[in-house]
């Protein structure tokens, strides 16, 4: 049996939509039929080589890390216990680790050096049909909320901030009188401003965006305030921070961009013993200034997308109706100038390729 799939041949080369046999199911996988696939900013940079060093791929290339689907095949090696059968719905785990190491054992398997991370690795869902290890499959099958196209961006773009945010809570950042800007809503930072809601324990809920339609997410997503920062120094924004909350500072950021501004304008705006979590990968490289976060006790985490305890927590809460969605749909044969539109910031939310 064929399928199509958007395919890379080499990098810096649009994707290539070819007919290609469908996978075989390994006796311990599930054979998917993808309904939806997100599509992410680092989709873009994987095609334009940004993980050529650290994440190398071997061409034809299937990308796609957000996929929701249904099970059409189950290898015979899947235990009963699963509790998946063919007919689930189902999202996709994407992080798949070697099941050795610490960070497997402590359940981080995204952070295992010698694991997979499908769409960069395994073949992903810009396809028909996908394979994936029947342990890094969840089912819906119960889910309220049963649109894949709604599912899948939780993988990545409505995990990598909830975990983000997790870091900024557990610090004890977030609460009554305290301050949290999300800085980048994009994909992830609609996303990230429901959290700072969801999370915040009172905390003012800031949102940061270089464009008024996407603050205007922001705010339909629970943020109390919000700074267009587009040609903006630290000192104007402070000026508006000043001016919105009677502070110049505050107290967490969780920055969805990872631009040398982004970070330039967290730094500066951060309070003694404030918190930057840091899950956006635009830049390649962070600087920030020593001495004040040294003597001003700041902290700065790295959080990279997030575990399969994470993911269930995030899955509970769109089952509770707590969390929107801002989803632009489109087609296989129109992934190149929606990747490219996503590479440039024009997508508002996240976009989504959509299977009949």
């Amino acid at each position: 049996m064929k399928m199509r799939a958007a395919r890379m041949h080499g990098y810096n080369q649009p994707l290539e939509i070819d007919e290609v046999p469908v996978p075989d199911v390994g006796r311990s996988q599930v054979l998917i039929k993808v309904a939806a696939t997100g599509m992410c900013r680092s989709d873009y940079q994987l095609m334009d080589g940004y993980f050529r060093d650290g994440l190398p791929v071997d061409f034809p290339f299937i990308p796609g890390h957000e996929v929701s689907g249904t099970i059409t095949d189950v290898g015979p090696d899947v235990p009963d216990s699963a509790g998946i059968s063919e007919g689930d719905l189902v999202v996709v785990d994407p992080n798949w680790g070697d099941g050795t190491c610490r960070q497997c054992h402590e359940g981080n398997q995204q952070l295992c050096a010698n694991g997979q991370l499908v769409g960069f690795g395994p073949n992903g869902g810009f396809a028909e049909y996908m394979v994936a290890p029947y342990d890094h499959v969840l089912s819906v099958a119960g889910q309220p909320d049963q649109q894949p196209e709604y599912l899948a961006p939780l993988t990545d773009a409505g995990l990598t901030p909830y975990r983000g945010m997790k870091k900024l809570r557990d610090a004890g950042k977030l609460g009554a009188g305290r301050t949290v800007v999300v800085n980048g809503i994009g994909g992830l930072g609609s996303y990230g401003v429901q959290y700072a809601r969801l999370l915040g324990a009172g905390a003012t809920v800031f949102g940061f965006a270089r464009s008024d339609e996407k603050l205007e997410v922001a705010r339909e997503h629970g943020a109390d305030h919000t700074v267009n920062v587009r040609d903006k120094t630290s000192e104007d924004v402070q000026n508006e921070l000043e001016d919105l909350t009677g502070r110049r500072t505050v107290d967490a950021v969780l920055d969805c961009a990872g631009s040398s501004e982004s970070l330039g304008l967290a730094a500066a705006i951060l309070e003694t013993e404030g918190a930057l979590s840091q899950v956006g990968l635009m830049g390649d490289r962070v600087e920030l200034p020593l001495f004040p976060f040294v003597s001003g006790e700041k902290s700065y985490f790295g959080s990279f997308w997030g575990n399969y305890n994470d993911l269930r927590e995030v899955l509970s809460l769109a089952g509770q109706g707590l969390i929107k969605h801002r989803v632009v749909r489109i087609k296989l044969n129109d992934i190149n100038d929606n990747l490219e539109a996503l590479g440039r910031g024009d997508i508002v939310g996240r976009a989504v390729v959509v299977f009949d």
